[in-house]
């Protein structure tokens, strides 16, 4: 190898290459410029565009499962926000009118909680303020939090009627989440009953599950003995030295022993009757006791009663048991509990734990009352009273309902326990009636908003049916409804159907009442003579119709009840209920009066077509959701549902405050922008719990990294490309009409993937072609030819006609995810007013770029690349060459099949060399370099002969031979000869 005369000065060619010219910036700068974009946006108004651009498509609807309008938003409101857009965005551009509507929940606890804590600060009681004006209150602190949260939300990139949303709490929404509630007890849905409901002392109202989480609580645990009155129906024999047994309950809450009505048992469990033969002195389990036990928990039960000797007396079989009474443990206390207590067969005991008997107090527990109601008709005509205690009232003190106890408290208002326990084992422990007494740490039920434990407690609540007649036609139920309606719906993932499935198939009537202020009221007037409700169509009418002019506050003013009532009725006939609804009726019936308001909202359809909420929503908003619309018309107000998990920290651990492990999304915005937070959404697996942690957003920024240098380097490129010098598909080299064929591929995988919601497959096989086939392989290749070659090179004009291709469809498959850098590098290559990535539709690619035969063979080339580049490595490593351009190895192919596909290209360009040798004849030299990966191909390393060209760099032969441009190669000289003559 020669280069030019020794000390000679080359000419700088650098002006005469055709180099990328661009204004788009290598680095993003997107905290700073993100919200430009949003204000050309705004002001374009490019949501409006859309819907006309749209009008003539087929509706696709994703509806906003509201959040609660009470705080900024956090990262899981990020994560299903861009979730959503997602959705929205790709639909759009795939063809359907994807309008998206966002909205707000603003009733409800959490904000009434606030306006309380405001007016105990200011030492002002809440019951002394008009209901009117401090519902305003609530009103005005809910509104407060949608215009910041709205801005959030906007922040982040997405896209959405946010001029027009909708609210809970507005007018129209009001009168339909009343009339909603008027249908269902039209159709004889709801009912106001008496059951066991988690209630919050602190909240002072009724929870629904999915306002319940569990966390770690230490429970008193107690061992009490009820006195046997009649074993197996007989009384015991009485007279000196004959003991009476006893049946032995466990419990973790001591407090619901005064509401104990019975003990359940299960015939599928073997007991027997045991008797205490040494025990210390003074122990509760006292010798000669004898206790009826599980015998699976006999040893266990006497480990935790300190008894040290105890005898199994006989078998005691399940007909025994059946026809068992005992004495209350607290007989005599106060003058109450003097009633029997009776054994009664049920299916939810279990040798599990405790004793394998279950005290059964029917006013706080679920299977309690179920078992207790399922036997009152056989217990009332065996004369025990069926009647059900309220022995605690909504502030957690005991009522005159549990005697010797009053004053005592449960819970106090700070969440904390108050001496109820305490009393209860004391005045057990008076009457002889402890076995042992302990605690356990375990999982119990909290609210979610104040974070305090909560109790299972008998009050009188309003409910719907889910397993009656609806308008009394037989099986035709809620519950059957609910069913039908999941089977027909689409999940995304598939698990979400079972789940759902099987909280709708175990679930209790739905309670609907809520004992407070905010909120849309209980729309019922209760006959007080027959307490039946009443169903007049033209007092429903003035109830909607009045919260359309006041909003729900018109239930609350002076006068309402005759003025909803009318002539037609007297107001002191009738109960005006003051409960409030469950804010998941609320947000449940949002499909009525947001899918269904065409006037508002013309773009919108029902059933939606999809409801994406977190995984938790499958006992929430999908839950009430779908039973709300089967209650009022008979199916599902979504046709698919997509479930996401939660935002886990770097580690895999839940995100607290404690543990000062949360990211806040306005941090990444602030330091990085949206679009990585976007492209950290789009790359997760939203299925599973997804992690975020400082080591993972600098990952997603790396890789938008490697995304933006590709996207700049193609605008660059494309700065010398002109429309007429496109070339026809049939005209283009090899190369070109493969990376064509890899966008017709991924053309079909792309919108596969936006069809199926998988971002993550988006961004993977994206990034893939753009970091591997295009920046180190297709771009590397042709860096010469469209730096170098003649303005007349077909190569050239082919390469830069699939840049544009290569462009055109990247800018709109990313756009849904990279909002904001796709406009920007949209705008980079069409500036002109009014152009926007987001009015695109994805472009269609043909069909006739696929060419499977030829992907086949240069699969085949570039795997012989690949062994010349591995042999090229080593010579840089060796310092033999500096770069590939001063090599021309000798390939020695033996494999047919390769040979034939390498013949007939130019192998030295498509491995970047200055000239190759390809030998399908000789040996394999002891030193050339091989893959085992690729049998049949050797290189052998040589350096190229010649002289270098000044401008392109290669090492050729024929630098020289032209006598205008001496230096530089012939192919160059025409390229410096084609630009002179056009003026460059």
């Amino acid at each position: 190898m020669t280069d030019t005369a020794a000390g000679a000065a080359e000419t700088d060619y650098s002006a005469t290459l055709f180099l990328p010219e661009t204004n788009f910036p290598m680095r993003a700068g997107l905290p700073e410029r993100e919200p430009g974009w949003l204000k050309r946006w705004e002001e374009m108004d490019i949501y409006a565009l859309q819907r006309e651009q749209a009008k003539d498509r087929p509706i696709f609807t994703i509806h906003d499962g509201p959040p609660y309008a009470n705080g900024n938003i956090h990262i899981g409101h990020a994560l299903n926000k861009t979730l959503k857009d997602l959705v929205s965005r790709s639909m759009q551009m795939m063809g359907y009118n994807s309008a998206y509507v966002p909205g707000w929940d603003c009733h409800g606890l959490p904000i009434e909680w606030k306006i309380e804590e405001q007016y105990r600060a200011k030492g002002k009681d809440k019951n002394e303020v008009p209901v009117v004006e401090f519902r305003q209150e609530c009103r005005t602190f809910a509104e407060q939090w949608v215009d910041v949260q709205r801005e959030e939300f906007k922040r982040l990139g997405v896209l959405g009627e946010w001029d027009n949303p909708y609210l809970t709490m507005s007018f129209d929404a009001e009168a339909q989440i009343a009339r909603e509630l008027m249908k269902v007890a039209s159709t004889g849905q709801l009912y106001r009953g008496s059951k066991p409901v988690m209630w919050s002392v602190v909240e002072r109202t009724a929870l629904a599950e999915a306002e319940i989480e569990y966390a770690d609580y230490e429970s008193d645990t107690i061992w009490v003995k009820f006195p046997v009155s009649r074993f197996g129906g007989v009384e015991p024999a009485s007279g000196s030295g004959v003991v009476r047994p006893y049946v032995v309950i466990w419990t973790t809450t001591p407090w619901t022993i005064p509401a104990n009505r019975a003990i359940s048992f299960s015939s599928k469990i073997a007991y027997s009757l045991y008797r205490v033969t040494a025990a210390p002195e003074g122990n509760w389990a006292a010798v000669g006791e004898q206790y009826v036990l599980a015998d699976k928990l006999a040893a266990e039960v006497m480990q935790k009663a300190k008894v040290e000797a105890y005898e199994r007396v006989f078998a005691v079989k399940a007909d025994m048991l059946a026809g068992t009474v005992t004495e209350h443990p607290l007989r005599g206390l106060g003058g109450g509990y003097n009633f029997d207590v009776p054994l009664l067969d049920g299916e939810h005991v279990t040798d599990d734990a405790g004793t394998g008997f279950v005290h059964t107090a029917p006013g706080h527990g679920l299977d309690d009352f179920g078992i207790w109601m399922d036997s009152a008709r056989l217990l009332g005509e065996k004369g025990i009273d069926t009647a059900i205690p309220y022995i605690v009232g909504d502030d957690g003190f005991y009522t005159s309902e549990a005697p010797g106890l009053e004053g005592a408290r449960v819970i106090d208002d700070n969440g904390k326990k108050g001496d109820a326990n305490n009393r209860v084992i004391a005045a057990l422990a008076e009457r002889n009636a402890m076995v042992a007494r302990g605690r356990v740490k375990h999982q119990y039920p909290h609210s979610w908003r104040s974070k305090k434990p909560v109790i299972f407690r008998n009050t009188p609540q309003w409910f719907v049916y889910m397993d009656r007649d609806i308008d009394g036609k037989a099986g035709d139920t809620l519950r059957h409804r609910a069913l039908n309606a999941i089977d027909a719906t689409k999940f995304y993932p598939s698990a979400g159907q079972n789940r759902l499935r099987a909280m709708i198939a175990d679930r209790p009537d739905w309670v609907l009442s809520r004992q407070r202020a905010w909120g849309v009221p209980i729309t019922v007037f209760v006959n007080k003579a027959t307490n039946d409700i009443l169903k007049d169509d033209l007092v429903n009418h003035r109830i909607a119709q009045s919260f359309e002019e006041e909003g729900a506050d018109a239930w609350y003013k002076p006068g309402a009840a005759q003025r909803y009532l009318g002539d037609g009725y007297k107001a002191d006939d009738y109960e005006m209920v003051t409960d409030v609804l469950d804010v998941w009726f609320d947000s449940g019936s949002t499909h009525s009066f947001v899918l269904r308001n065409k006037q508002k909202w013309p773009h919108l359809k029902f059933p939606a077509s999809m409801y994406l909420e977190g995984s938790d929503q499958h006992r929430g908003w999908f839950h009430s959701s779908l039973l709300e619309s089967c209650a009022t018309n008979g199916h599902a107000p979504y046709e698919s549902v997509l479930t996401h998990g939660f935002t886990m920290d770097g580690e895999g651990r839940k995100m607290s405050k404690s543990l000062g492990n949360t990211v806040a999304p306005q941090d990444i915005i602030k330091q990085y922008g949206a679009d990585i937070l976007r492209l950290w959404v789009a790359s997760s697996d939203y299925s599973e719990d997804l992690r975020l942690g400082k080591e993972i957003i600098q990952t997603t920024v790396d890789s938008y990294r490697k995304l933006r240098n590709t996207l700049r380097w193609l605008l660059g490129n494309i700065a010398h490309y002109q429309p007429s010098d496109e070339v026809r598909f049939e005209d283009m080299p090899e190369l070109e009409k493969l990376m064509l064929h890899r966008l017709a591929q991924l053309d079909a995988q792309v919108r596969g993937a936006y069809k199926e919601y998988d971002y993550r497959k988006i961004v993977t096989v994206l990034t893939n072609f753009m970091n591997i086939e295009l920046s180190a392989f297709y771009f590397d290749i042709r860096k010469d030819t469209l730096y170098c070659d003649p303005i007349s090179s077909v190569k050239r004009k082919a390469s830069l006609t699939v840049l544009n291709h290569l462009l055109d469809c990247l800018t709109a498959w990313l756009a849904p995810i990279l909002v904001f850098t796709m406009e920007e590098v949209w705008l980079e290559r069409h500036p002109e007013a009014g152009s926007s990535v987001h009015l695109r539709l994805f472009p269609e690619v043909p069909s006739e770029w696929l060419n499977d035969e030829l992907a086949a063979k240069w699969q085949l080339v570039r795997a012989v690349r690949r062994v010349v580049t591995g042999a090229l490595e080593i010579e840089r490593r060796e310092k033999r060459i500096g770069s590939s351009l001063e090599a021309a190895p000798r390939v020695i192919i033996s494999d047919a099949r390769l040979a034939a596909a390498i013949d007939g290209l130019d192998m030295a360009e498509i491995s970047i060399t200055s000239a190759i040798v390809i030998d399908t004849t000789g040996g394999v030299p002891a030193d050339a370099f091989v893959l085992d990966d690729v049998p049949g191909v050797a290189v052998v390393a040589a350096l190229a002969e010649g002289t270098r060209c000044a401008r392109s760099w290669k090492v050729l032969p024929e630098v020289g031979s032209d006598p205008q441009f001496p230096d530089v190669s012939l192919r160059d000289a025409q390229a410096l000869r084609e630009r002179a003559a056009v003026g460059l």
